[in-house]
């Protein structure tokens, strides 16, 4: 091995100087002895340079994409050759079930703790799934029935212990405001409830396609500020439309930016309001606002404001049975429909000419519900200190709402007002989620006619009651004195929803973090770099005022970004071009001092594309028109391959280096390498 690689080493150093036929890594052996490791230590950095030439293709994308599957499929082994016939079937089972991987650990000391927190959880999420139906135009049932089958699902392939399941304000509103411009909810409530069963179906395989492809990061798309934006819009627009409820309006706008929302109220309490609708709503908000003051302040008082909506249900409940107040102009819910989740595969409209209009609907309610869903799990996940798995919670949320949308439900997400009470009630597993939905179920096996008599008012309470949460000021103080831009984002965001609509508003939050990646990418930093005292790194000397720098004849520049492409290779040429004559003009009249070799350090560039490397040409031919020799350090993989596809490594004379220290001690002392 060593004679080998020895005499492999003098064919190097007698060889052309750009052909190196230096052995890859996969020609040694897997656990190199000492004298191995000793000799890799004397390779000479003519030789570490053609490690960066030789470095192995990187893998298609369709060939990326087929492993990302095989490994969210199969985590426990894709190599199916030297395994038995159970080991794949059991590796998939743990990779869309994880409940098998804690399960056969689960002790009774931790089903009380669920049980005690499903339990309180149910107290909460029956009139909050009453109301959010309400919010989105449907039926009360579907709140019921999205409380049902989805935490069921949910339990089974999530990965989140804390995370409450079920129907959201947000989502709710996102689907009443957008599909009532396709069908009117009131002038065709089965038209309406059968699109939103299919935009339900349509959301629930972006989310699956999002985990089971790796996607991610187009939920990132939604910054983190634009949905503090957007919480805080939508939270005032949700809370102004339960002015209806609250006040027993009759006829009320269906538009949701807040000037017609407050015109609507403002025309309607002259004329057709009723005062004792009013009066109970009111009084119950402050009765649950209370409860839930005193929750916090003392933990172990937790239950106050779980239990406080659904005891004001029943309590309002027995009131207007008792005075009969229904027939006094307080508006009751009436009829709700008893039994389990019924089948909605026949309600599923993909032949409905508006599909497409529904399938973009769907995305976007994808995009929202899968982002407050990871936002939620990840802040409880890092509270108790466990890893939440992004692409398994994909793949959780889309089954769930693909399953829903054949039985009755609308889209279901992460709740973070219901999960910070499954918290705070001692929750260990997801098993406090199958407790919720059987208690649930039974609820609507059972009880759904001792609801008739509920008010409108109370629903309306329990929402306004829950969007205390959604606004958040100290977070947007924060982004203001941390990031301009992204405090600009959040207003747009705000004031997009607040006096537009829902997706006005989040398409302004999305365009202003276009514009602001856009701004950032066009213009990347360029810095001239100094090796740091006593190291051999190279760092901005701007930054560290102690870095010592290169030797006049050498400029060692670090392009900023990760992606050198159309949009801001004009500007890194002639921002590198510029500081290279600059440097030149100024040190003319000394010819030692006159700027001879410029060495670009690659480390931060991810990739590049063909308006890229184009600009690489055209700096290196003006640099050669100036006597200056272009120089390259550490390329990576993706770099590395397209730069000698494109031949530009030939055209630079070969001038690829594997360290910024080893291309400035080549620039210095070209005796010593051969390159």
């Amino acid at each position: 091995m060593i004679d080998r690689y020895k005499q492999q080493q003098q064919d190097n150093c007698s060889s052309s100087p750009k052909h190196f036929n230096l052995p890859m890594a996969s020609n040694f052996p897997i656990e190199p002895s000492a004298q191995d490791l000793l000799d890799l230590e004397n390779i000479g950095p003519a030789q570490r340079a053609q490690w960066v030439l030789n470095a192995p293709e990187p893998p298609a994308l369709w060939r990326e994409l087929f492993f990302s599957m095989k490994k969210n499929l199969f985590p426990l082994g894709c190599n199916f050759k030297n395994q038995n016939g159970f080991k794949p079937f059991v590796s998939f089972l743990v990779a869309m079930f994880p409940i098998f991987s804690w399960l056969r650990k689960y002790k009774l000391t931790t089903f009380k703790s669920d049980l005690l927190a499903g339990l309180t959880l149910a107290s909460l999420s029956i009139p909050q799934g009453i109301g959010y139906a309400t919010l989105a135009k449907l039926d009360p049932e579907y709140g019921l029935y999205t409380s049902v089958i989805p935490p069921l699902i949910y339990a089974v392939m999530g990965t989140s212990r804390e995370i409450a399941i079920g129907p959201v304000a947000v989502i709710s509103l996102l689907l009443s405001s957008m599909i009532q411009k396709i069908q009117d909810p009131e002038a065709n409530p089965i038209a309406y409830r059968n699109l939103v069963l299919t935009t339900t179906f349509l959301a629930g395989m972006f989310q699956t396609a999002f985990g089971l492809l790796r996607l991610g990061f187009l939920v990132d798309f939604l910054s983190h500020a634009a949905i503090v934006g957007f919480m805080g819009g939508a939270a005032i627009v949700i809370g102004l439309q339960q002015l209806k409820g609250l006040f027993g309006i009759t006829h009320f706008t269906n538009k949701t930016d807040v000037i017609s929302v407050l015109k609507a109220t403002w025309i309607s309490v002259h004329h057709s309001w009723n005062p004792y609708n009013f009066m109970l709503g009111c009084s119950f908000l402050t009765f649950i606002l209370t409860m839930r003051y005193l929750g916090k302040r003392n933990r172990k008082l937790f239950w106050l404001p779980a239990m406080a909506p659904l005891f004001s249900v029943i309590v309002s409940t027995v009131i207007v049975y008792l005075t009969r107040a229904d027939k006094h102009g307080v508006k009751i819910i009436k009829h709700i429909k008893q039994g389990l989740n019924p089948s909605s595969l026949h309600h599923l409209q993909f032949n409905d000419p508006h599909i497409g209009e529904l399938t973009k609907i769907g995305l976007v309610v994808a995009v929202v519900a899968l982002t407050e869903a990871i936002a939620v799990g990840r802040s409880f996940a890092s509270i108790k200190g466990y890893h939440l798995n992004g692409n398994k919670e994909m793949m959780a949320m889309g089954f769930m709402n693909i399953f829903g949308s054949f039985s009755s439900c609308y889209v279901a997400t992460g709740s973070f007002s219901r999960s910070a009470v499954n918290f705070s009630a001692g929750c260990e597993t997801a098993i406090s989620n199958v407790v919720m939905a059987i208690t649930v179920m039974i609820c609507l096996q059972l009880f759904t006619r001792l609801l008739y008599f509920t008010p409108t008012a109370i629903l309306a309470s329990i929402i306004l009651s829950a969007l205390p949460g959604l606004i958040d000021l100290n977070k947007v103080c924060h982004i203001w004195k941390v990031d301009k831009l992204d405090f600009v984002t959040c207003i747009g965001a705000f004031f997009g929803v607040l006096f537009a609509s829902v997706e006005i508003g989040l398409l302004a939050a999305v365009m202003i973090s276009f514009v602001k990646i856009i701004i950032v990418s066009i213009r990347p930093g360029i810095e001239i770099l100094g090796r740091i005292p006593g190291t051999h790194e190279y760092a901005n000397v701007e930054q560290y005022p102690v870095a010592i720098k290169t030797p006049p004849p050498v400029l060692v520049v670090s392009i900023k970004s990760g992606y050198l492409c159309f949009a801001n290779a004009n500007f890194v040429r002639q921002k590198i071009m510029k500081l290279a004559t600059e440097k030149a003009e100024n040190s003319k009249e000394n010819a030692q001092m006159t700027v001879q070799f410029v060495i670009l350090d690659m480390s931060n560039l991810s990739n590049i594309d063909i308006a890229g490397i184009d600009s690489l040409e055209e700096l290196h031919k003006n640099l050669v028109s100036n006597s200056i020799k272009l120089a390259i350090a550490n390329p990576r993989l993706q770099v590395i391959q397209k730069l000698k596809v494109a031949n530009f490594v030939s055209k630079i004379g070969g001038r690829i280096f594997l360290t910024i220290g080893e291309a400035v001690d080549e620039c210095l002392n070209p005796k010593l390498y051969v390159i």
